[in-house]
C-alpha cells in the first residue's frame, strides 16, 4: 500500500492512496473543516506543499473521490504526524486505520524509525486506533488545543514497521 497509486482494501471500501498535490486542497479543506473546530486554512497547506521540505501529505480515494487525508513532518528520523482526518460520510468503514497504516508506510519508506503525534483527551476513537497500531501514551500537553484549551495525550510508535512496541 503505497502512495504511488496502489489500493487498501478493508471489508467494504477500496482506498486508492496518492502524494496531496495542490489541486487536492479544495477536497482536503472539506474534510478538514468537518473535522475539526478549528480547521487549518487553505494557506497553510500551500505551505505545507510548496514550502515545508520536511512535509510529507497523502490523500485517499474512494471512486475518484477524496475521502481522507493525512499528513507528518519528517525530521531526524521521526514522523511528526500533523493530522489525519476522514470525510464523516465515510466514517466507520475503518478507512481511519488504513490512513494511518499508509501514512505510516510511506514515511518508513522515506527512512523514518519513529512516529509521534497529539490527540485530544477526549478523542478517545483516536487513541484506541493509535493504541491498536502500535502507539503509546509518553505523556500529556496541558492546554494544547488553544480552542477548548483541551491537553493533548503525546503518543509514540518507536518502531514504525511492527504493530505494537516491544
Amino acid at each position: 500500500m503505497h502512495a504511488d497509486n496502489s489500493m487498501v482494501s478493508d471489508a467494504t471500501v477500496a482506498v486508492q492512496f496518492n502524494p496531496m498535490v495542490l489541486e487536492d486542497i479544495d477536497d482536503v479543506l472539506v474534510i478538514e473543516q468537518r473535522s475539526f473546530l478549528t480547521p487549518w486554512s487553505r494557506n497553510a497547506f500551500v505551505g505545507e506543499l510548496t514550502q515545508n521540505p520536511v512535509a510529507f501529505y497523502l490523500v485517499g480515494r474512494v471512486g475518484g473521490r477524496i475521502v481522507c487525508y493525512a499528513g507528518s513532518w519528517l525530521i531526524h528520523g521521526e514522523a511528526h504526524i500533523t493530522n489525519i482526518a476522514v470525510h464523516p460520510d465515510y466514517r466507520g468503514f475503518n478507512i481511519g486505520e488504513s490512513t494511518c497504516r499508509a501514512l505510516l508506510e510511506e514515511v518508513a519508506a522515506r527512512g523514518m524509525v519513529k512516529a509521534t503525534l497529539e490527540v485530544r483527551a477526549s478523542n478517545i476513537v483516536a487513541q484506541k486506533l493509535y493504541h491498536k497500531l502500535g502507539f503509546s501514551s509518553a505523556g500529556i500537553r496541558p492546554g494544547y488545543y488553544t480552542d477548548t484549551n483541551e491537553d493533548a495525550i503525546i503518543m509514540w510508535k518507536n518502531y514504525i514497521d511492527q504493530e505494537e512496541d516491544q
